[in-house]
């Protein structure tokens, strides 16, 4: 079987924020964005829908959420309908999955929609369901919801190689800057590094600034063949290389707290299938859902090496014109993280990028090859997308 290269050939986005739109509003300006993006596409040539998300029928109290997306925005999928649930990786599944759908053949042209509607009435919903991600028997009943967990990654990277909370809270205000450039962002305010440090304690040693938000947003892509893709944009983005791996669920059969092997594993595979090494990429959008988070990334994608991270982000190496730029649309600590949306916001920014229409303040100029990695769980899983401007 003859295998298929795969671009993307529109996106668009729903404000990310604390909206007052419903989880179906969401989606129809995602949608209207999304098809104000693409040219010489007629709606009923889409056959294949993938829609990521992943907690709908807690937060929005919704389930078989596939069909209501392709009736919002208007298409009749005939050949794939399906939701993709991985928590934080949801939307990146749904383009995975739609990726492997047109490489085999299946589908012709795909749409993929990520949408979370986190924002209730009573936060405490919100947190209870947040709770359910990690393993409910084992772990939940310990308290080990998300910040706990970061807490005792940072704390064990801290103890081992040294990192400082100062160096944390430069990885929360270099992403709220890029994120003050971005006008779909939840946070459009600097937070300098002296105000992370004073801002409310979460879980020893990560403040409420080394925290990502609670969010609700939308994001969506349209994916074809190489073959279609120059009858809809001038400007194709191409899938050029996945990874992926999970390791463990329970806590207890973790082999690191510090080095996240899953990440390791997923990366060293993304960078095979594309046929090229970590700092052969121009930018990376990481998975920043906390400070600590990103740092053990930097170290753990190939970007420095083990237990250098905290250097990394002091001496400016992940800001523009650093080694290698990250977050330039203000990561999820900036942009807020909305589950089922996060992994497609972050490719709206890989192919506005490659078409240069971000503002000049975060363009990475001239970038050829991008990467995309979603982390999910307690970091037990972890999902990478290699992009390029030209399909090999």
């Amino acid at each position: 079987m003859s295998l298929k290269n795969v671009a993307i050939v529109a996106c668009g986005l729903a404000p990310f924020g604390v909206r007052k739109a419903t989880w179906r509003e969401l989606v129809q300006e995602a949608s209207k964005s999304l098809f104000d993006d693409v040219q010489n596409l007629d709606k009923k040539d889409i056959d294949s829908l993938f829609v990521g998300a992943a907690m709908p029928e807690r937060f929005a109290f919704q389930s078989h959420v596939a069909p209501l997306v392709a009736e919002q925005v208007g298409i009749v999928p005939h050949k794939v309908v399906t939701r993709t649930e991985l928590a934080c990786s949801s939307g990146q599944s749904a383009v995975r999955t739609a990726w492997a759908s047109i490489v085999t053949g299946l589908s012709d042209i795909a749409l993929c929609m990520g949408v979370e509607k986190m924002n209730m009435p009573n936060m405490l919903e919100t947190q209870t369901s947040m709770a359910c991600v990690l393993e409910r028997e084992w772990d939940g009943v310990q308290g080990a919801s998300a910040p706990p967990f970061f807490a005792m990654c940072a704390q064990r990277h801290m103890h081992k190689y040294g990192t400082t909370v100062e160096q944390m809270a430069m990885v929360s205000e270099k992403n709220h800057h890029f994120s003050t450039t971005n006008p779909y962002a939840q946070f459009q305010k600097e937070i300098p590094a002296e105000k992370v440090l004073g801002s409310p304690m979460i879980a020893p040693p990560l403040r409420l600034f080394d925290c990502s938000g609670i969010t609700d947003g939308a994001a969506a892509v349209i994916l074809t063949s190489e073959e279609r893709a120059k009858e809809f944009t001038d400007t194709p983005t191409y899938i050029i290389g996945s990874g992926q791996c999970s390791m463990a669920s329970n806590l207890a059969n973790y082999k690191s707290l510090s080095t996240w092997h899953p990440l390791k594993i997923a990366a060293k595979e993304a960078y095979r299938s594309a046929k090229i090494g970590p700092m052969d990429l121009d930018f990376a959008e990481l998975h920043d859902c906390f400070t600590i988070s990103e740092i053990i990334e930097y170290e753990d994608a190939g970007f420095c090496e083990k237990g250098e991270g905290g250097k990394f982000i002091e001496e400016g190496q992940s800001n523009i014109g650093g080694k290698m730029p990250i977050n330039t649309r203000g990561g999820l600590l900036g942009t807020g993280h909305p589950l089922g949306a996060t992994g497609i916001g972050q490719i709206v920014e890989v192919m506005q990028q490659f078409r240069s229409t971000v503002p000049k303040e975060r363009l990475v100029d001239g970038a050829e090859m991008a990467m995309t990695h979603n982390l999910s769980g307690a970091a037990n899983v972890h999902s990478i997308l290699v992009f390029g401007r030209s399909p090999t």
